[in-house]
């Protein structure tokens, strides 16, 4: 039990001790609806920064005075949006301190399958519920990947949306908390009309002003947090309507202000939408698959260790349900799977290491793309799938927007989290004029698989953001954008009829199985991987050597290549040094692939 002592000299690092041992209690507001939970509680987060505004000023420190016995009392004004009655303004004691507020959404696209295995607070405490309404049903508790009971992926959307529902006192409200269904180009008015400003269409759940007091150097744009916090939602802040503000007012920032009516409404929007969280502890998310670990601890490490054992075999059904999935194509298979557990681990000045962009060509045109991409969808924590048609290119707005007026940043389809699986569909796309946008589109698409990083738009210059970011191509014939690996799909059945076809493939897959298929590519991407002299040496003259006899087949970019499938098949083993035979299996499977393609070439004679 900590002593007085100790709250005193470390707060922080009590606070941390009590993290560590019991989160699980914590209610979080991704999962309860808001009207469940009571002002001034404990709560969390699972977020990403969207934005990050000004600083403020607030008091930290004020006194009041008690109207019955004309007594001043000291009181501090962290974690409060609003002071207590009877502020004495002309007091000496107090004192100005300064926070920053970070606008944060849950993570764009998270699958809906995590709701169905995140540790659902609401279930485990009672401390920071308010009258629960019999029209809400708790969710099951977090269940571990070996559990076989009722199939998590065929429960109704419905339940998901019931659970990140913010609270609202009408459809109209209840509509607010949505994303638009498409993100076009033009300015966002936030005088008309709140947006909530999630990055990706159709997206629901809070979203919350982030208080921050301590630590600000450590947060950047689009990190993935999971925020512990005091939840605020003062009817005061509830305001729709932005007068100037009276001089007497009871909030916390002293300074008048000086906002537009746009920029207020944007940095002070009703707090029954945008609830205010008051930052405590804030813990950075290298993935969020509730399958897993969330932080480095000794049940981590034992947990690694007692999978690790089981890689190779779970690898070896994986692989086997991708090959069913892309109706019998083995070659292909192995790649996806290898796409699937890519990771930019490091950056060597400008060039991304670890990437590892798939196109995959030849798809059939009818839905086949559109049930890939949601087989894919229910094995990755987070995914979007962005149909590449010639009026999606010229209407929605993929790159960040800083909107001056509204003094925030608009966000765009590309604002993602890391590690999330981008499904491009090249297969929507017809014949037409892409306007000026949608060349923008397309360059900002181009730039994100070359070099990992999306150009943000400050309207009198750009600013680069670094992102690691899986991305898929499915295309007719080869791509228009750039990609590490153009795999031609050649399908060896021909299903009648290709939904029933896939939805029998997912369907025969237990709950069980699917969670050891979600654990494995999500530990894949975690492990260490390193080359020794002795392998370095060898795979340098094995180079040499296939150049001895054409130069030209063998380039620079093709040694790159057959690197990065080294390293991810030897990870995908569960192998975290490179061998000599894995080293031979990546050349032979890029023969293949490479023999595959030429042939594609010489069949489609006018495809560059």
């Amino acid at each position: 039990m900590p002593s007085s002592h100790d709250w005193i000299n470390k707060p922080l690092g009590v606070v941390e001790a009590m993290f560590g041992k019991k989160t699980n209690a914590v209610p979080s507001l991704n999962d309860v609806p808001l009207h469940y939970l009571k002002p001034n509680s404990l709560v969390k987060f699972r977020c990403l920064v969207q934005d990050m505004f000004d600083p403020e000023f607030y008091m930290g420190v004020y006194e009041t005075v008690d109207p019955s016995t004309k007594t001043n009392v000291l009181r501090c004004g962290k974690y409060k949006d609003v002071t207590e009655c009877g502020v004495d303004l002309n007091s000496r004691n107090t004192v100005t301190a300064e926070r920053q507020t970070f606008y944060c959404v849950p993570i764009p696209g998270e699958s809906p399958w995590l709701f169905l295995t995140l540790p659902h607070s609401y279930g485990c405490s009672s401390q920071a519920r308010v009258v629960p309404s019999t029209s809400y049903v708790p969710s099951r508790q977090k269940r571990s990947y070996e559990e076989d009971d009722d199939d998590m992926d065929t429960q109704p959307q419905k339940q998901r949306e019931s659970h990140t529902e913010p609270h609202g006192n009408g459809d109209s409200k209840r509509q607010e908390t949505e994303a638009p269904s498409s993100q076009t180009t033009a300015p966002s008015d936030c005088s008309s009309h709140l947006d909530l400003n999630f990055p990706l269409p159709g997206e629901r759940g809070p979203a919350c002003l982030v208080k921050v007091y301590e630590g600000l150097d450590s947060f950047k744009l689009n990190d993935t947090l999971e925020i512990y916090g005091i939840l605020s939602v003062n009817p005061v802040l509830t305001v729709i309507v932005y007068p100037r503000r009276d001089p007497s007012s009871l909030l916390l920032n002293p300074s008048e202000s000086m906002e537009s009516p746009e920029e207020q409404r944007a940095h002070d929007p009703p707090a029954s939408l945008v609830p205010r969280l008051h930052m405590l502890y804030a813990r950075p998310l290298q993935h969020n698959n509730p399958l897993l670990p969330s932080a480095p601890t000794e049940d981590q490490s034992a947990f690694v260790s007692s999978f690790l054992v089981e890689m190779a075999s779970v690898r070896a059904e994986l692989l086997a349900y991708l090959t069913h999935v892309l109706l019998g194509d083995g070659l292909a298979a192995e790649y996806l799977l290898l796409h699937l557990i890519s990771n930019v681990y490091t950056r060597r000045d400008v060039l991304p290491l670890g990437k590892f962009t798939l196109n995959l060509s030849g798809c059939p045109l009818n839905s086949y793309t559109e049930r890939l991409y949601q087989i894919i969808q229910q094995l990755v924590p987070c995914s979007y799938r962005l149909s590449m048609s010639l009026h999606t290119m010229n209407s929605m707005r993929l790159v960040p927007k800083k909107d001056y007026v509204a003094n925030r940043l608009v966000s765009g389809a590309l604002q993602l989290a890391r590690n999330t699986s981008l499904f491009l569909d090249e297969t929507q796309l017809e014949q037409g004029q892409l306007d000026s946008s949608g060349v923008r589109n397309i360059t900002a698409l181009g730039n994100l698989i070359s070099w990992q990083k999306v150009d943000y738009d400050f309207s009198y210059h750009q600013m680069e953001f670094p992102c690691n970011i899986n991305v898929l191509v499915t295309s007719e014939g080869r791509s228009l954008l750039p990609s590490d690996c153009q795999v031609p799909l050649q399908p060896h059945v021909t299903p009648p009829n290709m939904e029933e076809y896939l939805t029998t493939i997912h369907m025969a897959q237990f709950t069980s199985q699917m969670n050891k298929f979600r654990v494995y590519l999500s530990l894949a991407r975690t492990l260490d991987y390193s080359i020794s002299d002795e392998v370095t040496k060898a795979v340098e003259d094995d180079f040499v050597d296939m150049r001895k006899d054409d130069p030209q087949s063998v380039t620079a970019e093709d040694l790159h290549r057959m690197l990065v499938v080294a390293r991810l098949l030897s990870l995908s083993l569960g192998q975290t040094t490179l061998s000599r035979d894995g080293w031979m299996r990546a050349k032979h499977i890029d023969m293949l692939r490479r023999s595959r393609t030429e042939q594609q070439k010489s069949l489609n004679g006018n495809e560059p």
